[in-house]
């Protein structure tokens, strides 16, 4: 838990949070964007291959190599966010919320009562496997991060009434899909997508709400910094291999 309260008292304090999205079943990987010094990492269950059984490993990995493991949900559903919390993951980020109900519900299926309606086994690995007082784990289970994706039109038109749901640690704008909702997709610099994440970013920080994005080039990731994002993903596991490669084999046949 100190890891994860460093992690809440950092955004509080204003400071920005860096890390990754992990497309990769492999822990190796998950420790060495720990060891690298990324505060979190994203292990992707939207878009990644990871089964639930591989990513108890995932997560164990970032919680030895001390970096806060976060999990994108495959949906919201109440099954795909209560899963990964029951696997001791210290924050679920949850994909194509649109409206404030949709986040209400998000809040109800990650906490426990009074605040939630979360389904209750203390047989599982957040727990400790029930040698965690039933009390304490509650409570514990209470305090992981909760982080709401917003990618669409729809998301916009309720975006006053999303920013007053009680209980949202962090409203996620994604890029790539707020693109293709406004008609320009893959072109996370167009005007359209830039005035529309700008307006987000505005109205939670005047609720003092933390906002979060995905940036996949350095002037993208300082300009959203700049702009008060505390929450920055930068670029896939994957994609940062890709990338580096590239640039070697560049290097060795000096092409």
């Amino acid at each position: 838990m100190k890891l994860l309260h460093e992690f809440k008292n950092n955004l509080k304090a204003g400071k920005p949070v860096f890390g990754i999205f992990m497309k990769s079943i492999d822990p190796a990987f998950v420790e060495v964007a720990g060891h690298a010094g990324f505060d979190f990492v994203i292990l992707d269950m939207e878009h990644g291959p990871a089964s639930f059984s591989e990513l108890q490993n995932l997560i164990r990995a970032a919680l030895l190599a001390n970096v806060v493991p976060i999990v994108r949900t495959s949906d919201s559903s109440e099954v795909s966010i209560a899963k990964p919390l029951d696997l001791g993951a210290l924050g679920v980020q949850i994909p194509q919320v649109s409206s404030s109900e949709m986040a209400k519900a998000c809040i109800k299926a990650a906490r426990f009562f009074p605040k939630g309606e979360r389904g209750v086994c203390r047989f599982v690995r957040a727990a400790n496997y029930s040698s965690l007082k039933i009390d304490e784990y509650f409570s514990k289970a209470n305090e992981m991060l909760i982080i709401i994706q917003l990618e669409g039109k729809e998301a916009i038109k309720d975006i006053d009434n999303i920013l007053k749901v009680d209980g949202i640690d962090v409203v996620f704008i994604g890029p790539y899909d707020l693109s293709q909702s406004l008609g320009v997709p893959g072109q996370l610099s167009h005007p359209l997508v830039i005035e529309a994440m700008n307006n987000i970013v505005k109205r939670a920080r005047e609720l003092n709400i933390v906002v979060g994005t995905f940036a996949d080039t350095l002037p993208l990731a300082e300009m959203w910094r700049n702009a008060g994002v505390q929450y920055i993903a930068y670029s896939v596991d994957v994609g940062i291999f890709t990338n580096a490669c590239s640039e070697l084999v560049k290097e060795l046949t000096n092409k």
